[in-house]
Order: C-alpha cells, then sequence, then structure tokens
C-alpha cells in the first residue's frame, strides 16, 4: 500500500470510530460512565485523580479559575484518549445553552433527573485531591459558586423562577435537551450536578483511593436499585438524596460567602482592582437575594418530575387558571395503581395509565390530581401550581390535590414520599405564594363521599401540622 493510500485508510478509520462512538453513546449518564471505563481501561492502575484530569482534558475544563484550584489539565499523566472517545466526552461535559434553548454538557440519569457533569466532575476531582477529610479547597466554587455569581450578576435581574428544567428528545436514548423556560444563567441540571459534585467531592476527601474506580463510584451513586421500601430502605450516598444530602452539608450562608469569593477571584485574575467597601456590600446584598430563591427553590423544594419527563399527554381543551394563593390542601391515594412505584420507569408509566383514566374513562380533560408522590423520592407534576385540577369535588378552586401512588388503606406510604409532601411540597407551595401560610390540610373522604385516602393514610394524616376539619367556603363552584 502506498503512503498516499495508508494515509486515506487512516483517515477513514479515524471518521469511522468517531461516528461509532457518537452512534453508541447517548447523553445517559449510564453511556457516559461506560465512556469513563475505556479512559480508565486505558491506563488500568491510574488513581481516580489523574482519571478525572484526562477525562477534563479531554473536555477542555482548563479555564484559569479550574485551573487555580486544580491545576493545568495538559499535565495529565497517561495515554491521550482516542479521538472519536474524546469528541464524545467533550460534547457530554462541556456545558452551554443555545438561543434555542437548548443545552448541552447535561446527561439524563436512571433516576429521571438531568446532570450538568462539568460541576459533577470538577466537585469529585477537588475532593480526590484534597489531603484532609471534611476541607476539600475550592469544592464550593468550582461546584456552585461561581455559576451562582454569574446568576446575582445577571442584566436584567434574575428571574424570580431559578433554573428551568427541560424535556430530552428520547428517554432510551437522549441527545437532545431543551428547556422548558425563558433562558436563565443557572439551569437546574447546573444546580444538580452542582451538588453532586459537592456532596461527592467531600465524601471522598481524605480518603485512600487505593483501587476505587471512578466509573464504579458514579455507577453505586446513579444507578442504585431500591427495594419495595423505596428510600426508606436506601443508602444515603445515592443521587435521589442529593437535596437532603446538600442540605446538610452546606448552610446558605456559607455558600453566599463562597459566592463573594469566587466573584473576587476572577476580578484579580482579570486583573481588576480590588472591590470598594459600598460595591462588596451591593454584591453581598445581590447574592443574599439570588440565595433566598436559591434556598425555596432547591433546598426547601422537593425536586419535581415535569410532565414531559413522564410522558404526559397535551391537556384536552383550554386550563382554567387558579387565583392563588389557595387555603387548602387535600391529600389522595390512588387505589390503582395499588402498589407504590420505586422507579422512575415505573412511576411514568403509573403516571401515563392515571391520565388516560382520568381523560378516556372519566372524560376529564387531564390527570386530575395537582401532583403525586412516588416512593423513588420524587413527585410528580399532574396539573401542577396553574391549572384547576379535578381531584375534590366541589372543591377544586380552592386547593391542591396531592396523591400517593399505592392503595393505602392497611399500609402507609414510604415515610420519605409522606416527608416530601407534609414538608417540603407545603413549604414549598407558602414559600412560593401558592398556598396560604394557614392553609387546611384534609383528606379526600372529609370533603366528598369516598374512602380516600385509605384508613391508614387517613388516620397518619391527622397527626399532621395543618390537619383539620371541613371548613365551608363561599362560591365554591368546582
Amino acid at each position: 500500500m502506498d503512503t498516499g493510500s495508508w494515509r486515506l485508510s487512516l483517515a477513514l478509520a479515524v471518521v469511522l470510530v468517531s461516528t461509532l462512538t457518537e452512534a453508541v453513546f447517548s447523553q445517559h449518564m449510564d453511556d457516559f460512565i461506560q465512556a469513563v471505563k475505556q479512559v480508565e481501561d486505558q491506563d488500568p492502575g491510574a488513581a481516580p485523580a489523574a482519571v478525572l484530569k484526562r477525562l477534563r482534558r479531554a473536555a477542555g475544563l482548563n479555564d484559569a479559575f479550574i485551573q487555580h484550584f486544580l491545576g493545568d489539565a495538559q499535565d495529565a499523566t497517561g495515554p491521550e484518549v482516542e479521538a472519536g472517545l474524546s469528541d464524545y466526552i467533550s460534547k457530554a461535559v462541556r456545558h452551554g445553552v443555545s438561543k434555542e434553548a437548548r443545552e448541552g454538557g447535561v446527561v439524563l440519569t436512571s433516576d429521571g433527573t438531568t446532570v450538568a457533569l462539568g460541576p459533577l466532575l470538577l466537585g469529585i476531582e477537588a475532593g480526590f485531591l484534597s489531603k484532609s477529610s471534611g476541607r476539600v479547597r475550592g469544592l464550593y466554587q468550582l461546584t456552585l459558586a461561581k455559576d451562582l455569581g454569574l446568576s446575582a450578576r445577571h442584566s436584567p435581574p434574575l428571574a424570580q423562577r431559578l433554573g428551568p428544567d427541560g424535556c430530552w428528545d428520547s428517554l432510551t436514548s437522549p441527545r437532545v435537551f431543551t428547556l422548558l423556560d425563558a433562558l436563565s444563567p443557572l439551569t437546574t441540571a447546573q444546580v444538580n450536578g452542582g451538588m453532586d459534585g459537592a456532596v461527592l467531592g467531600m465524601e471522598v476527601s481524605g480518603k485512600p483511593s487505593r483501587g476505587l474506580k471512578l466509573s464504579s463510584f458514579l455507577t453505586e451513586y446513579y444507578c442504585h436499585q431500591l427495594d419495595h421500601k423505596g428510600l426508606d430502605g436506601a443508602p444515603r450516598l445515592i443521587s435521589r438524596r442529593r437535596r437532603e444530602n446538600f442540605r446538610e452539608l452546606v448552610a446558605p450562608v456559607v455558600l453566599v460567602r463562597q459566592v463573594v469569593k469566587s466573584v473576587e477571584l476572577q476580578r484579580r485574575m482579570k486583573g481588576r482592582s480590588k472591590m470598594e467597601a459600598k460595591e462588596k456590600k451591593h454584591l453581598m446584598d445581590v447574592v443574599k437575594d439570588t440565595m433566598e430563591k436559591f434556598v425555596r427553590t432547591y433546598m426547601d423544594c422537593p425536586p419535581i418530575i415535569p410532565r414531559c419527563m413522564w410522558g404526559a399527554e397535551p391537556y384536552r381543551g383550554t386550563p382554567t387558571n387558579l387565583t392563588l394563593p389557595l387555603s387548602f390542601l387535600y391529600i389522595h391515594h390512588t387505589h390503582t395503581p395499588s402498589q407504590p412505584c420505586v422507579t422512575f420507569q415505573q412511576c411514568s408509566a403509573d403516571m401515563r395509565s392515571m391520565q388516560r383514566f382520568h381523560q378516556d374513562d372519566r372524560g376529564w380533560d387531564d390527570i386530575g390530581y395537582s401532583f403525586v408522590a412516588g416512593s423513588d423520592g420524587y413527585i410528580y407534576e399532574g396539573r401542577g401550581w396553574c391549572w384547576r385540577g379535578a381531584h375534590t369535588l366541589g372543591h377544586n378552586s380552592i386547593g391542591y390535590g396531592v396523591s400517593f401512588i399505592g392503595d393505602y388503606v392497611t399500609n402507609l406510604p414510604s415515610q420519605h414520599s409522606m416527608g416530601l409532601v407534609r414538608d417540603q411540597l407545603a413549604s414549598c407551595a407558602v414559600g412560593g405564594g401558592r398556598l396560604v401560610p394557614d392553609f387546611v390540610l384534609q383528606g379526600h373522604r372529609q370533603v366528598v363521599n369516598t374512602s380516600c385516602p385509605g384508613d391508614a393514610l387517613y388516620d397518619e394524616i391527622q397527626d399532621w401540622k395543618h390537619f383539620g376539619v371541613r371548613r365551608r367556603s363561599k362560591n365554591i363552584l368546582h
């Protein structure tokens, strides 16, 4: 074979490998973990920190801010990542949002949430570089503080609703993720990735990493299979618990300081002068305001799976908007499906089944409930915060209807799912101006002739805060 033919064959081989990599790997966490495993297999003895540095080099995460904490990715040891694999890693990790509201650098996880890989990997790398447990240099600045700083200084002022979530083009082979709401400097996927990076980075800090594989570590965190107990029987360190683990890890006041430090560091790197006292005070006030919204959205509120992610059919007709705030929260059980769901796939299938029944058999415009609680650690959006539901006859215009998937005549939902509704969803509704602070919580049977929400669950909610007897309201029409 002459030199020209050999070079042509080599070029075609490179193109073929790159194409195959794109075809095999989607924007799913399972596929990204397989890519990480391939990088590990190229250098079997490499420590996790070295693997993370090679991933960072392949992804191009190597600006001055990152280098300040983690060093230059070009100094990574070990073989170069193969071209096709490197292209995939770069596409999977490099974050950005297009004018068409498509968010890149994010992956779908098995539990139905979407995670930005950049802050996740940076946080873990910082943790592995730490010399002592519980002390990780740059942990919060690399995972969340820098992005929160951008949000705080964003002009026009940050929207009231932080971080839009979005929808994938496919749940089996996801490739395109499109945001649901107006563009924001900080998306829910970035927050998820930042929280995971902070939690996992702190977890590995100061601990020996000999024999530990990054791919196995990520698999344990993102792919844990729940049993019939749901999160009640699950280990602490899994992705479904990211919000509770993050709340335990860092206080908002600490995060505020880290955001300000992040802004100051970026100023120094650009050669700008130190902030004057008045300017720093203004920055602190803006950051505190942003942090209040962040805490309400991501630490007080439960994680909610949007309609598009569980495969909801469109609303039939035109929704009727609620007049907020409402005064009641009505508790239901689905009865059918009768068993708790413990996976995103099963909970989504249950949601679709209920919507079909409500729309096709009962002739309603949509699934009747406002929200539904699974036993997988998530709340599922039904008609949501703004649309009037069809859950509590005669009272749909004055309250939200929240149902637990399962039959709770003799048994209770998981403690975790009850906590999501009792503590977080209710608090979220009050904090967001959707429920009045002195709202009344009632079981379905208190206002309608029904056995719902089941004897066991009804006995349970009588001990919940805000539980009350029937209270008549004027002009209840729906």
